[in-house]
């Protein structure tokens, strides 16, 4: 019933085509998470999916031929679709409510969504420029915790001493570590992809040769 519909949107010219379960009939412990990620998915990615996590998919070969997909992120192909430039649809799909056994949706896994969802967009908008990423990241926390310190001093000139502040001092001291690191890590990050570059420049420029 559905099938016909996702191969009608293929032939408008889209590469992959999601269905979207408009009206659904969950609990709202699994409606309320997933309208609030789809909503945030939208804002982070640009992607106009409203169900990313629906079963109704069609695809073309290339498309999946052309990403490589491991462990859940199954759950984001529109996403790395997108970034690779193919047309993404979306039609509505009829949901039906369970009428045999439990759902297997839960806190722990959201969690993992989460997570796989910080993976994605680390693919799409940082994998060629890692110091980007990670050097903003650790600018962010070493200027944090600077900011601590210059508080903590202040306080000792003015003051004397610092009193019950010792747990933030040692908060901004552990900021700055961790942005230290951050930016360390983007460094090492930038390395390793301007090397593998290379090799895969010189590997192209000795094919042609």
């Amino acid at each position: 019933m559905e099938i016909p519909k996702f191969l009608e949107k293929l032939d408008q010219g889209y590469d992959l085509v999601s269905g979207w379960k408009k009206k659904r009939y969950d609990s709202t412990l699994i409606t309320l998470p997933s309208v609030v990620g789809n909503f945030l998915i939208r804002k982070l990615t640009g992607v106009k999916v409203h169900d990313l996590n629906c079963g109704f998919k069609a695809y073309r070969k290339k498309v999946i031929k052309d990403l490589n997909i491991y462990g859940e992120l199954y759950r984001f192909i529109p996403i790395l679709a997108n970034q690779k430039g193919y047309k993404i649809g979306e039609i509505v799909v009829r949901h039906r409510p369970r009428r045999f056994g439990e759902s297997k949706y839960n806190w722990f896994k959201i969690i993992k969504v989460f997570l796989d969802l910080i993976t994605v967009l680390f693919l799409t908008g940082h994998a060629t420029h890692p110091g980007h990423f990670f050097g903003t990241s650790g600018l962010i926390f070493f200027t944090t915790g600077l900011l601590v310190g210059f508080y903590i001093t202040y306080l000792r000139i003015t003051t004397g001493g610092i009193g019950e502040h010792y747990p933030l001092m040692f908060l901004g001291v552990l900021l700055m570590v961790i942005g230290v690191q951050f930016v360390s890590i983007g460094l090492l990050a930038e390395m390793i992809t301007s090397s593998t570059k290379k090799q895969y420049s010189d590997n192209i420029l000795s094919e042609l040769l």
